[in-house]
């Protein structure tokens, strides 16, 4: 007699799936938030497996600050080249031209929080009803808080109490004229889940998730790799040192760790035996200790 009983990863990846297809009955036109990471690959990923054999009902949405690692400029468009999505891309500097954003200044400047305005008026101008996220309730405090169908106002604001209940997974979609809905399918999982699962699916990732030997400067307690976009001032001395990334963003605040990890089993030890959560290596998250709610209230991921 066959054994139906699912390992937590097929668990998690059947609660992700069912969520994904609540999303594409609810709402018109959902839109899948998209950075090259990998929590964003897994969802793509997950995408594809749930619609399959057709495609995937949902194009690929990149907010891009113009402060991107190449590396995964190029994983980007190698990516939905193979999947055959349609992708929409937002530029930050967009609305930095259009007055809606404005830059930040000085030797701590970064474009991440400007994601929120274009992240906006991305939702606005390609009419999304839905956008779906890859965030997971362990990364962080303010995300611990949010539901499956997080819902934002007219604003695109998020209210951390008012949240809808979520009894036996019934999920409510509805919404007034102009609100939108934040879907985060990946709520439950970890970190060690995801790379578990990418390892299981044998997904590709970006080479800036292995190890690799890069030119760095330490900034406020981060690991910054020296680039176009962050330049070394006078305290402070480039070195090249063997890193890499656990999460992929704006390369003004992503910080790198040291680290001799160059494959799948070696990064998933690494991260077993580590004792800083993977936004830890975020510069963004420690501008505040609120720092990730009050963007998050803003409109942002």
């Amino acid at each position: 007699m066959k054994n139906y009983n699912l390992t937590h990863l097929e668990q998690l990846e059947a609660e992700a799936i069912f969520v994904l297809r609540e999303t594409a009955a609810q709402f018109e036109r959902p839109g899948l938030l998209f950075s090259g990471g990998k929590d964003s690959i897994v969802m793509a990923h997950l995408a594809y497996k749930a619609f399959f054999p057709a495609k995937s009902p949902f194009p690929l949405v990149h907010v891009d600050t113009g402060h991107n690692f190449p590396e995964t400029i190029e994983f980007r468009d190698q990516f939905v080249d193979k999947v055959g999505s349609q992708l929409i891309v937002g530029l930050v500097q967009d609305s930095i031209d259009q007055g809606t954003a404005v830059e930040e200044t000085g030797p701590n400047a970064s474009r991440n929080a400007l994601q929120s305005v274009t992240l906006l008026e991305t939702i606005e101008s390609q009419s999304l009803d839905a956008a779906l996220g890859g965030g997971r309730r362990d990364e962080e405090k303010a995300r611990a808080k949010e539901r499956f169908f997080s819902h934002r106002d007219a604003f695109g604001q998020w209210d951390p109490k008012n949240q809808r209940p979520e009894l036996w997974n019934l999920f409510n979609g509805r919404k007034s004229q102009g609100e939108h809905f934040r879907v985060f399918p990946l709520s439950n999982w970890t970190e060690m889940d995801v790379w578990q699962y990418l390892k299981k699916e044998k997904i590709e990732l970006p080479s800036l998730y292995f190890s690799h030997e890069r030119e760095i400067i330490e900034r406020n307690g981060s690991l910054l790799a020296v680039s176009d976009f962050v330049i070394p001032n006078d305290k402070e001395t480039p070195r090249r040192e063997i890193v890499r990334f656990r999460t992929i963003g704006d390369a003004t605040c992503t910080g790198a760790v040291l680290s001799t990890a160059a494959n799948l089993d070696e990064v998933i030890a690494e991260v077993a035996a580590s004792r800083v959560t993977e936004r830890g290596t975020r510069a963004d998250d420690r501008r505040s200790e609120s720092a990730m709610e009050d963007r998050k209230k803003q409109g942002y991921f």
